[in-house]
C-alpha cells in the first residue's frame, strides 16, 4: 500500500517504513508523531481519490530530524551602475519515517 501526501507545497509518493525530507516542519520536535491526510491512496487493485472515500483516511510518521540543504549562492549584476549584490540560501529539511498508512475504510 501507498499514498501520496501533500506537505510544503509539494506531494510525496510514501509507503510503509519509507524515509524522506520535507520541507522543515516547524511546530514538530524530534520524535513527534505527524499526521498527513492523504491526496490519493493505493491499496492494491484499489485506489481512493475521491474527497469523500479520503475523510478518514491519515498517513501517521515520525520526526527523525532536521538538517540543511546544500548553500545556493546567487550573484546579480547590472552593467554600468555600479549594482551587485550578492545573496546565498540554503534550505531547513525535516526528515520523517512513514509509521503507518490509513485508508479510512474500516482497517
Amino acid at each position: 500500500m501507498y499514498a501520496v501526501i501533500k506537505t510544503g507545497g509539494k506531494q510525496y509518493k510514501v509507503a510503509q517504513g519509507e524515509r524522506l525530507e520535507v520541507e522543515r516542519l516547524t511546530l514538530a520536535s524530534e520524535n513527534s508523531d505527524v499526521t498527513f491526510v492523504p491526496v490519493l491512496v493505493v491499496d492494491g487493485a484499489t485506489v481512493v481519490a475521491s474527497a469523500a472515500d479520503l475523510a478518514g483516511a491519515e498517513v501517521t510518521a515520525r520526526v527523525v530530524g532536521d538538517s540543511k540543504g546544500p548553500k545556493i549562492r546567487g550573484f546579480t549584476y547590472k552593467n554600468k551602475t555600479n549594482n551587485r549584490k550578492r545573496w546565498g540560501h540554503r534550505q531547513h529539511y525535516t526528515t520523517i519515517e512513514i509509521t503507518g498508512i490509513s485508508s479510512g475504510r474500516g482497517e
